[in-house]
């Protein structure tokens, strides 16, 4: 698990939908971003600090670049000098409004990046925020399968070889969608872990014997996503005779990821178990827990209730009576 900080240049390249562009000192680019919290200046402009914190993107909106142009050049040198003394990592001027020159020559001179867009303050502020979470976030990248199978995310790991990957595809060839293969970037999200595929081989799979497929191109833009919340984890092994397996599935198993609990399973592997089609269903008993249906623990609950009612009827239980449902009493009472 990681945590890593961020440069202003990543910031400009990564959040696109913001055409940041840098006004003034482009030396600074290599400035880290310690926190996602965004910074406006509010009364630092007259001179306060107090509120100000180091290392944080500072925004200013179109109010405050009026506020600039509107007050005396002494003050308003003073109000660029209290910014700029808090080491900001970078300033941000919203709306497509022009800096004052005090601002532009101050960022140059401290090797400050002066940014400027056209988006509203507002979306500057969710959309820097959001980016910045994910960036700053937890994170780390397991060896694993991510799938969507019907809308739950599924992460399937297990030693190399033991067939993750064809498991995968035969779950694609049904319909379901793939997110990453072999390497699988994950990181936190509140109280989520998002998973993605890593570089390069995103959408990419390897099949031993086959090479190399490109899951986009085969199947299309409907087999792949990009990033998928993990909801279920499932562990293929090897089957054991000597070891024991979930048979009644009553308890729910969790593993912690970056700190997140997620339900998990063990599958053991072995010849004639199809694995696509137990992880299929696995998916749809894990939205049927989601809408408050435990199978398991519904039928233990009704065996329960048929041998509460045996013991009240005969005062005993006889060990060779038989609880399982007779589907035809009918039939065999004609015969009797």
């Amino acid at each position: 698990m990681k945590t890593d900080t961020v440069v202003i240049s990543d910031l400009v390249a990564g959040a696109e939908r913001l055409g940041l562009s840098v006004v003034a000192g482009a030396d600074g680019l290599d400035r880290r971003i310690a926190a996602p919290r965004i910074q406006k200046p509010g009364l630092a402009l007259s001179g306060w600090p107090e509120q100000l914190h180091d290392g944080r993107v500072l925004v200013l909106g179109g109010t405050e670049i009026e506020y600039l142009a509107a007050i005396k050049p002494e003050a308003r040198a003073i109000g660029v000098d209290t910014i700029l003394a808090s080491r900001p990592a970078c300033v941000v001027v919203c709306r497509g409004r022009s800096a004052p020159a005090e601002l532009v020559e101050g960022c140059a001179g401290a090797r400050v990046p002066l940014l400027a867009t056209r988006a509203v303050t507002a979306d500057v502020i969710v959309e820097i925020t959001a980016w910045l979470t994910d960036q700053l976030a937890p994170h780390t990248e397991v060896h694993g399968v991510l799938l969507d199978v019907l809308g739950i995310g599924i992460l399937v790991q297990g030693k190399s070889g033991i067939g993750k990957s064809e498991t995968a595809l035969d779950l694609v060839v049904r319909g379901h969608r793939l997110v990453a293969d072999d390497v699988t970037h994950l990181w936190q999200r509140g109280a989520a872990i998002i998973g993605t595929g890593a570089g390069v081989i995103r959408h990419h799979m390897e099949i031993r014997g086959l090479g190399i497929i490109n899951i986009k191109d085969l199947f299309g833009v409907s087999a792949v996503r990009d990033s998928k919340k993990v909801e279920l984890l499932v562990e293929l092994v090897e089957w054991a005779a000597d070891e024991e397996y979930e048979r009644l599935g009553v308890d729910d198993h969790t593993t912690e990821v970056l700190g997140v609990a997620i339900p998990s399973l063990r599958l053991p592997v072995r010849p004639g178990r199809n694995l696509a089609t137990i992880i299929e269903v696995a998916a749809r008993n894990q939205l049927l827990k989601a809408a408050g249906h435990h199978s398991a623990r519904e039928f233990q609950a009704r065996l329960s209730e048929v041998m509460a009612t045996a013991r009240g009827a005969a005062g005993r239980v006889d060990s060779r009576t038989d609880l399982r449902f007779d589907p035809a009493p009918a039939a065999r009472d004609a015969v009797e």
